[in-house]
């Protein structure tokens, strides 16, 4: 056999990839969101628009838009975000400084959105994700062995820490801006060889927050929770810590959360059975999981987790067989976004953790949030495509 022979087989048994089990899981936990979204929203969009599919024809819009637009991404070629990431990451800081214009607009007294034309709005936290999930990995990529030094993690931290402090200050939303960390911090700690050092840090911030809690708690018998409950942030917490006491002012939607979980059972009430929908505010938002799990039971919240876990699967897989670092560094940033949210809205829902006002990613009612995320899913199939596999 010759050589120009040898060659043309050698290229003949290389099998070009396309995640078409990711994109069925992403079909499916749509779908299954816009009807759960129709089932929880269907009753305040009545009361509050004369129109019963309020949320859902928006809801449906936007996932349409994003289908198309993770349909168009998908098949751009990822090493041209090498070239733009930087200027991503700038634009996503100026887009959550014109909040603090008369650009931005205050809904249910946090101002976090900037205002568009066609009564629209755009939450530009939601850019910070996707900038910081493009422009790290070109960082580490540049940095190579410095990464593994403290002085580069510390760089790569700087960067990071920036994009969440932003998000913090200028658009107060202290939970994005721990998924925006979170992001980061797990890009470093995958690049790095050492485990053991993450895994004291990680130890030391638990057994921080651990602290600061029971002196919370301490303070509060004390007689001083009426003064800390003037706090916003740390209202949140004495709710986390008392819900019952609380069920009045702050520890409303969760309390109501927590009744309609119970109430579900394992097998639910049945969809469009739900009667906590009719009392929990903003239940199409973060509250959405409660529904789930009085509708459908605790079997259905864990079909929905199941469907979660194997989206991470999927995700996973794309990372570990990426062409080249800088592709798997990104899908890595994408596991790591849907996996905070997800993790961190059960803790809300089941009340683990403070209410946060993070989504249910897919499920939850939001525009912006929708449209990104599958931008993300679409960068994602982007990096599959250019995966190969020898037949």
């Amino acid at each position: 056999m010759t050589k120009r022979q040898e060659t043309k087989k050698k290229k003949t048994n290389t099998a070009q990839f396309f995640d078409y089990s990711m994109l069925a899981v992403l079909i499916c936990l749509i779908c299954f969101g816009l009807v759960m979204l129709y089932s929880t929203s269907a009753y305040s969009a009545l009361v509050n628009y004369g129109d019963s599919m309020h949320y859902f024809k928006r809801q449906l819009i936007f996932c349409v838009a994003g289908l198309i637009g993770m349909y168009i991404i998908a098949k751009i070629d990822y090493h041209i975000y090498i070239k733009w990431a930087k200027k991503i990451y700038f634009f996503s800081i100026f887009m959550m400084a014109l909040v603090q214009t008369p650009l931005g607009k205050e809904v249910n007294g946090a101002r976090r959105w900037i205002k568009l034309p066609f009564d629209q709005q755009l939450q530009p936290a939601e850019i910070a994700k996707i900038a910081v999930i493009l422009f790290i990995p070109v960082l580490i990529c540049n940095m190579g062995r410095e990464i593994k030094t403290w002085r580069g993690i510390m760089k790569v931290l700087l960067w990071g820490g920036f994009a969440s402090a932003c998000v913090l200050f200028l658009t107060d939303n202290l939970s994005t801006a721990i998924i925006v960390m979170g992001i980061t911090c797990i890009m470093i700690f995958v690049v790095h060889p050492k485990t053991k050092p993450f895994l004291a840090i990680v130890g030391i911030a638990m057994t921080a927050v651990l602290a600061g809690v029971l002196i919370l708690q301490q303070l509060m018998n004390s007689g001083l929770g009426k003064k800390l409950s003037e706090n916003f942030r740390l209202r949140r917490i004495l709710v986390w810590l008392e819900p019952e006491e609380y069920a009045s002012k702050g520890g409303y939607q969760v309390m109501q959360g927590l009744y309609a979980i119970g109430s579900g059972g394992f097998f639910g009430k049945g969809l469009g059975n739900s009667a906590q929908k009719m009392i929990i505010p903003e239940v199409q938002n973060d509250m959405i999981l409660s529904i789930v799990c009085e509708e459908l039971g605790v079997f259905g919240a864990i079909m929905v987790l199941l469907l979660f876990g194997l989206l991470l699967y999927r995700l996973m897989f794309i990372a570990q067989n990426a062409p080249d670092i800088y592709g798997s560094l990104i899908v890595t940033g994408i596991f790591a976004h849907v996996a905070l949210q997800v993790i961190l809205n059960v803790c809300v829902v089941i009340n683990l953790i403070p209410t946060t006002g993070i989504t249910l990613p897919f499920i939850s009612y939001g525009g912006t949030s929708s449209l990104f995320l599958m931008a993300e899913m679409g960068i994602a199939l982007g990096v599959s495509r250019k995966i190969k596999f020898n037949e």
